[in-house]
């Protein structure tokens, strides 16, 4: 059994870096899709006809681009990536120390998620990942095939469930179409105009829009999103232990799951522009845009593929660009809330909200993706670690830690 005064952090040259890049990666991806949860209130930014900018013209073509290429994508790999993690820090079960550790390390992150939601930013995910973690750690020592088999059948059980409740919604009986449409729109239209106000008025009345929204978006994600999270991560642990992450298996596995995924994707492009191109309140596609977009893993593992070709090949820019930002994942994370918070509704910042189009939030996500892409690599040439990572593991392992690097 190993003892606790002898667990130490993870070294740089012990880092696997298909890991990190594919982290940095998911980390970059899931701004563009936060983007517009900053720009606007929660109501504009889960339903965009509720927007004040309408889908037409170049603020349509940026749109496209979110519901094709990132949304929910990245996320699915992040929570695949964070089912690997509860392994490489908890170990297996019967590791007591590692498992004492483990523990600490998710409340850690439980009450940094609580930070973040309720001071800084509705969106937050950390809480979330903290309680499925913690259902998460008791599946770490299953079998590599028990584990993929698991994952896979209950992630595309729940796709599938998600899919025909959307087709439901467009090609069932009238009555149960009724019933799930929306019909407060006219109210919804009115309220994302009032949030709008609320959050540029200033910060009391923009904390306490941030915390009805916090509270609406935990209580119907607690159960829903921890428990579509969990298979994901037994997925992202079970590839893990058969070699997926490191490029070790047969290069014809990889280029499988890429032409599945680029089917996927293409057919999806083609499905939203149509409904985009449409208008709101047409369904130009039946609800078969819903139905390919429920199934997002496909386009994740052929991004994931992509990428560990391209890594494990020895493709070094590849490395060189998105490790860095994989390995500070946590502190660009939050400081990609910080970021947006001050620009769209914090007292110190211009307090955008709901006056940058979609294009323009594009802007700002690629002007954030440059910052951090520079400075990461910056970062880490002076420190071993990104200097939320330190505070995070300084806390979960009870003692201090070097941060800067020896030179």
């Amino acid at each position: 059994m190993t003892d606790q005064t002898t667990l130490q952090p993870v070294a740089a040259s012990a880092r696997i870096q298909t890991l990190d890049v594919l982290r940095g990666v998911a980390v970059l991806g899931i701004l563009a899709v936060n983007a517009a949860a900053f720009a606007l209130p929660m109501d504009a930014a889960m339903a965009p006809e509720q927007s004040p900018f309408p889908l037409v013209g170049a603020s349509a073509v940026a749109h496209w681009l979110v519901e094709v290429f990132f949304h929910q994508k990245f996320v699915t790999l992040f929570s695949m990536l964070f089912g690997v993690s509860i392994f490489l820090v908890g170990g297996e079960r019967w590791d007591e120390a590692r498992g004492r550790l483990l523990r600490r390390r998710l409340m850690w992150l439980a009450l940094f998620g609580l930070i973040h939601g309720l001071a800084f930013w509705y969106g937050d995910i950390l809480l979330l990942y903290a309680w499925a973690g913690l259902l998460m750690m008791l599946m770490r020592s299953m079998s590599t095939r028990s584990l993929i088999l698991s994952g896979a059948a209950a992630t595309l059980a729940l796709a599938t469930l998600q899919a025909t409740t959307m087709w439901m919604t467009v090609n069932g009986p009238a009555l149960l179409v009724d019933a799930l449409s929306d019909e407060s729109m006219s109210l919804a239209e009115g309220a994302v105009s009032a949030s709008i106000a609320a959050y540029r008025s200033g910060w009391p009345a923009g904390l306490i829009e941030n915390l009805k929204a916090w509270g609406i978006l935990q209580s119907a994600s607690l159960f829903g999103y921890v428990f579509a999270t969990v298979p994901l991560m037994m997925l992202g642990l079970g590839l893990f232990k058969a070699g997926f992450f490191h490029g070790r298996l047969p290069t014809r596995v990889y280029l499988a799951l890429i032409a599945v995924g680029a089917a996927a994707l293409g057919l999806l492009g083609v499905l939203e522009w149509r409904e985009i191109m449409a208008g709101p309140g047409v369904e130009a596609t039946d609800g078969w845009a819903e139905v390919v977009a429920s199934y997002p893993i496909f386009i994740t593992l052929a991004y994931a593929s992509g990428l560990i070709l391209l890594t494990s090949r020895g493709v070094m820019w590849v490395r060189r660009i998105f490790a860095p930002v994989g390995q500070m994942a946590f502190t660009n994370y939050l400081t990609q809330t910080l970021i947006m918070t001050t620009l769209f509704y914090m007292p110190w910042g211009p307090r955008l909200m709901g006056q940058v189009d979609y294009p323009g939030q594009w802007a700002i996500v690629i002007a954030v993706w440059t910052l951090q892409l520079i400075w990461s690599p910056l970062w880490l040439s002076r420190f071993r670690m990104g200097p939320l990572e330190w505070l995070w593991r300084r806390l979960s392992y009870g003692r201090d830690l070097p941060l800067r690097r020896q030179i």
